[in-house]
């Protein structure tokens, strides 16, 4: 057998420079590259490593782990899965920054491969600096905070052990259906250590798409299923776009006639103006979709995990003889709630679920009765987004503004906070992929990050932050990052001077405002935040403007700009679109002094009594 002597890193480094990706006939790189943010734990090991394999596989620099890996987690989504990224981090708090983002690809079933640095195997130099001790057991360390928020975990103690650990870690990053974060933590002394690798483990490895093919006893019952149905609804989820089978779900419900709702994941998959895309479901669902979805008989959802925003906490769906089929990848997602399963692709589990529909049709009423109650939403959403002269306009309004100066190859981005509701209900996506909000986790922070990522991703495609001042302060530093590389973005702040959503919603459960807008917060002084200043700081070039006019305009110079714009406006804190949406479980408590609680609790005891358990 024939081998070279390497560090473990510099074999890693090595093997994940040797894997590509075949994407349409073309191969290309598996890994788009590293983010990494060195320190003692990484920088003599990996970063040696990546310095001698900078060509093949980039090393980007960014300002903080955390978001480098949310970059890294949008990098992915927006490349369907099937390109990632992978990062690297000190041990200590740079390790665990990245446990908030991991969990975010958890929820999200995002591929990418975290590296954080890790103890010294031979514990010499024990307690090392940075090093968290368990004083039961010597072999824990902060790393394993990643246990629970890994698809796959490994901690490499030996040079030898990269091998099966990193033949293991692409296998979960490029499966369907197991797909999500892997950590291999690595201890600090090991990275440095040689050993005789075979060269064969190096050799260039191409990796495809693998397409589940569902088996033909769960196609029959779901055939079965809507075959019987007088009034069948589809909820399209992320899942269609990993496939990359949103043409093929748009025909599908073209030629059967049925009607289908988008989940935050799924938005952007199906064409705004096609007759039987109703929108956006659930708790910040439009009215048309949640309207179809209450009288639904059967609910195909397809590359969903049914979570409970997409089913008003499950009790949406209010037809007694509701019956669910769910299509997924992973029979974990695929069996929820006594779902028929069709556990597959879901480009290959269209094809043969509409063959063996035969030349059933659903009613033609019910098509119709889609038709009308989408066009009557139409227009209430229209009412919401129209140009304003209003000192403090809503989200609503903003967004109004951003599409009709947008163009539909922009990509929206979001996370956290009211827009991402606003975003789900009113945005219009001009094309697939053109809708990247971060809702499974949605993780205060991830915003402009995540832009970077689709940036990287989507390098000739607008990229559009739309982001609250509350995430903005939590988390900012890629600002510099999109500079320094040159990645453009345009993010646009909605100044609402506080927490705004959650300031809604403890209102809305009788509660006082308290602590979530900075006027209702304790202090002496109430900050006076200059997000220009701020933004121009960190080298993007910023603007506040004081009308939606203003707005429109400022957008369109952000445009023809080439580097990182930043958009200031001050927004309504209190105004939201109260059309459409549907109840969310918010447990509301069962004793308080105050009457508006007490008044919520009654509200809340009845809500239950719709939802849908255990059947």
């Amino acid at each position: 057998m024939k081998t070279v002597r390497l560090t473990a890193a510099q074999a890693m480094v090595r093997f994940l420079s040797a894997q590509k990706v075949e994407i349409d006939g073309r191969e290309q790189r598996l890994f788009e590259g590293v983010f990494a943010i060195f320190g003692h734990g990484n920088v003599s090991g990996l970063g040696e490593a990546l310095y001698a394999g900078r060509d093949a596989l980039p090393t980007y620099r960014a300002h903080n782990e955390q978001a480098m890996a949310h970059a890294a987690i949008a990098f992915a989504k927006a490349s369907r899965r099937r390109r990632m990224m992978a990062c690297t981090t000190s041990i200590g708090p740079g390790a665990t920054n990245m446990v908030t983002a991991a969990a975010v690809a958890h929820v999200n079933r995002l591929p990418v491969l975290l590296i954080p640095g890790d103890f010294f195997a031979n514990r010499r130099p024990d307690p090392v600096l940075q090093q968290v001790e368990d004083f039961g057991d010597g072999t824990v360390s902060a790393n394993d905070c990643f246990r629970p928020v890994s698809r796959y975990f490994d901690r490499i103690m030996r040079p030898e052990q990269i091998v099966p650990a990193l033949n293991r870690a692409m296998t979960v990053l490029t499966d369907p259906a197991e797909c999500g974060p892997v950590t291999l933590a690595f201890c600090q002394d090991v990275q440095t250590e040689a050993y005789d690798y075979p060269v064969s483990f190096f050799e260039e490895r191409v990796h495809r798409q693998r397409r589940i093919i569902p088996d033909p006893d769960e196609v029959a019952v779901a055939a079965t299923l809507l075959n019987a149905s007088k009034k069948p609804f589809v909820v399209c989820g992320g899942g269609v776009l990993y496939s990359g089978a949103e043409r093929e779900l748009i025909d599908f419900c073209a030629r059967r006639g049925i009607p289908v709702a988008e989940t935050q994941a799924g938005k952007s998959a199906t064409p705004v103006d096609h007759p039987m895309a109703v929108g956006a479901i659930g708790v910040t669902g439009t009215g048309a979709a949640n309207a179809l979805a209450s009288e639904a008989d059967v609910i195909l959802g397809v590359g969903t995990r049914f979570a409970d925003f997409t089913t008003g906490s499950w009790a949406l769906f209010k037809n007694p003889d509701r019956r669910f089929i769910s299509v997924n990848v992973q029979p974990f997602d695929a069996v929820k709630h006594r779902a028929a399963p069709v556990v597959g692709d879901a480009r290959a589990a269209l094809a043969v679920l509409d063959k063996a529909l035969g030349d059933w049709k659903a009613p033609h009423a019910w098509g119709e009765a889609a038709a009308k109650a989408t066009a009557e939403w139409s227009a209430t959403a229209a009412r919401y987004t129209a140009k304003t002269n209003a000192l403090l306009p809503t989200d609503a309004e903003v967004l109004g503004a951003l599409m009709r100066v947008g163009e539909a190859s922009d990509v929206v981005v979001c996370a956290a906070g009211g827009l991402p509701g606003e975003l789900h209900k009113l945005w219009q996506a001009g094309a697939p992929l053109g809708y990247h909000v971060e809702y499974g986790y949605s993780c205060m922070g991830y915003e402009i990050a995540g832009g970077l990522g689709v940036k990287l991703a989507l390098p000739d495609r607008e990229v559009v932050v739309t982001i609250g001042d509350g995430s903005y302060l939590m988390m900012n530093s890629e600002i510099a990052t999109s500079v320094m590389l040159g990645k453009k973005l345009i993010i646009v702040v909605n100044d609402n001077r506080g927490f705004g959503c959650i300031n809604r919603l403890q209102n809305a459960t009788g509660g006082a405002p308290f602590n979530n807008l900075l006027s209702d917060t304790r202090h002496e002084v109430l900050p006076d935040v200059d997000f220009v200043a701020h933004a121009r700081s960190l080298g993007a070039e910023a603007v506040k403007v004081a009308s939606i006019a203003e707005l429109e305009a400022a957008f369109k110079a952000a445009r023809a700009a080439i580097s990182t714009q930043v958009i200031v406006i001050d927004t309504d804190p209190v105004g939201s679109t109260d059309a459409g949406g549907f109840w969310w479980d918010v447990a509301v408590p069962a004793v308080s002094d105050r009457a508006e609680v007490s008044a919520a609790r009654r509200g809340y005891e009845d809500a239950l009594t719709i939802q849908r358990v255990g059947d």
